[in-house]
């Protein structure tokens, strides 16, 4: 089964299998006063999120949410893909649009997701 490792520092997450790096993605992640949390979780849902706003807009989760077994906390999309590879959320993990919607292909609910410093 697939895992996923998301380095804080160099703000790539990583979909692994055994040692071997499938794919790697480019995130934001969450500023230093509400910081992503470190451990490890699993992903408990998947919820696309097509345009599903009036007017068509994206809402500020993008295209789709992955929830992690940490309340409140998840991998999911975003409204602003210039806040990819910075410290701007708060505390979730952001992806761009068309990379969290490959991801949310490629793994299914139960995931293994691991976060590190």
């Amino acid at each position: 089964m697939p895992y996923i490792i998301v380095d804080l520092s160099d703000r790539i997450l990583y979909l692994m299998s055994g040692n071997r790096i499938i794919r790697s993605y480019s995130v934001g992640v969450g500023k230093v006063v509400t910081a992503t949390p470190t451990g490890s979780y699993r992903i408990i849902n998947k919820i696309p999120y097509p345009y599903s706003r009036p007017g068509g807009r994206l809402t500020p989760y993008g295209t789709f949410w992955m929830g992690l077994s940490r309340p409140g906390y998840g991998i999911h999309g975003t409204n602003n893909p210039a806040s990819i590879g910075k410290q701007v959320s708060k505390g979730c993990i952001r992806m761009f649009n068309r990379d969290v919607e490959n991801l949310a292909r490629r793994v299914p609910i139960g995931t293994q997701v691991i976060i590190r410093p």
